[in-house]
């Protein structure tokens, strides 16, 4: 899972160490943010692409295939 998707924009500091952030609707995660979550947004170098896995094609659908889960959490 990639954790950096896209940049977003700090609509307001809320605390000394918590920022709220504009994200679309979308994401759902909280808007409110510890600041040791923000990072500085940086751009692609020009030219380096981005590589997706291929979608496997299950009746017509593209679905992706998992390669391993990497933990778990029984609720």
């Amino acid at each position: 899972m990639e954790c950096f998707v896209e940049p977003y924009r700090i609509k307001e500091i809320i605390l000394s160490n918590a920022v709220e952030l504009e994200l679309s609707s979308s994401i759902r995660i909280h808007l409110v943010v510890n600041i040791g979550q923000v990072h500085l947004y940086k751009p692609q170098v020009e030219g380096q692409k981005k590589i997706l896995p291929k979608p496997v094609i299950i009746k017509g659908k593209e679905e992706f295939e998992v390669e391993e889960i990497l933990n778990k959490r029984i609720v």
